[in-house]
């Protein structure tokens, strides 16, 4: 079976690697994969050094004749069973590509929201009538895209971005540098200022924890210097124990040396690789029920689940974790284990490979 994909990987090498890895596990198990992506992308090299046939190109915008006729005349050439487009430039481009080629197109869903089938704008890419598969990153997201889709709903499915623990063995990072006293209970958060990421919710938490608690937040990511921002974090009266990084590439090790991570995300989320990697550290996690968050814990065991938009629920969560330590140490190790047990790269690669078979079968 032989398999092309378009996706990009200019990303930093911890934000492309689930996906990476888990075409190189594909290629493993037996198929065919050759993958179109920027020249200079470096993962390029682990790639080819797996096997996998790499074509330095990527397309630049949405509709792009020159990207159209590259992609119709690889899929020619190749002969392909089908090709897997990870992003709306990748897909439109190749649903007419593709036109009247024997081919299947498959396409990846990351999050869930900003689409509808009353949008015409949504048939350029997943509500094609070209595209075959619609692999979905979570439940929450073939849920809700499956709402939007004509015809068959289970050509919308769902195959998790996996993970691996050996992934995750740098060390942690010394939180001195960024204010962080000996001896606090940190809470950490990584996501760059967007609305939906929720900040503001986290900070009118901040509100609710005690005022003579060593607790410290600890905020990782872009926008932090936005004015609004600032105003918030003023506000607050955790104010002197509220701590800032900016974009940081080890974000991952920042917050391997935190207690608690908290995403307050109010919606669209997939499945997200920033709580992925918290539990990978065994860094307990509060997510709040939007998206695939939820699915990544067990409430209660592995994770504390709240509604979205609940600064009370937020607050109770990280006041229950910090009069606990043990409780908070165990959380922890449950969420490592469940990434062991449920998210791991090898089930993805796996996945992938059973959706490709019913895909390229009609089996579905």
């Amino acid at each position: 079976m032989k398999l092309l994909v378009i996706s990009s990987y200019v990303d930093t090498w911890n934000s492309v690697r689930p996906e990476a890895e888990m075409l190189i596990g594909l290629a493993k198990l037996g198929v065919e994969v050759e993958l179109m992506t920027q020249p200079d992308a470096e993962y390029r090299s682990r790639f080819e050094e797996n096997g996998i046939k790499v074509h330095g190109f990527h397309p630049r915008k949405k509709i792009e004749p020159e990207a159209i006729r590259r992609i119709r005349h690889l899929l020619i050439e190749g002969k392909f069973d089908a090709v897997y487009c990870f992003n709306n430039k990748a897909i439109a481009n190749t649903n007419l590509a593709a036109i009247g080629l024997p081919v299947k197109v498959m396409t990846y869903r990351g999050q869930t929201g900003n689409i509808s089938r009353w949008d015409p704008s949504g048939y350029l890419t997943h509500l094609s009538p070209r595209v075959d598969r619609i692999i979905c990153v979570s439940k929450a997201t073939r849920d809700d895209l499956q709402k939007h889709v004509w015809g068959n709903k289970d050509k919308v499915c769902t195959v998790y971005k996996g993970h691996d623990l050996d992934w995750y063995q740098d060390t942690p990072v010394d939180l001195k540098q960024f204010g962080v006293p000996d001896g606090a209970f940190v809470v950490g958060s990584v996501a760059n200022i967007r609305p939906r990421k929720g900040l503001p919710i986290l900070l009118k938490a901040t509100h609710l924890l005690p005022a003579d608690s060593n607790i410290h937040l600890l905020l990782v990511g872009r926008g932090m210097d936005n004015p609004e921002v600032q105003a918030l974090i003023q506000a607050s009266p955790m104010a002197d124990r509220i701590h800032l990084t900016g974009f940081r590439k080890d974000a991952p090790a920042i917050i391997a040396s935190c207690q608690v991570s908290v995403l307050a995300s109010t919606k669209r989320e997939g499945l997200p690789k920033t709580v992925i990697e918290a539990m990978a550290y065994g860094v307990a996690p509060i997510v709040s029920d939007t998206g695939g968050s939820a699915e990544l814990i067990e409430d209660g065991v592995s994770g504390i689940r709240v509604t979205p938009g609940s600064a009370e629920e937020i607050a109770a969560g990280i006041q229950r974790l910090h009069e606990s330590p043990e409780l908070c140490a165990n959380m922890g190790q449950s969420a490592r284990d469940r990434i062991a047990s449920h998210f791991h790269v090898q089930h993805s690669s796996e996945a992938l490979l059973k959706v490709l078979r019913e895909t390229v079968n009609g089996e579905f």
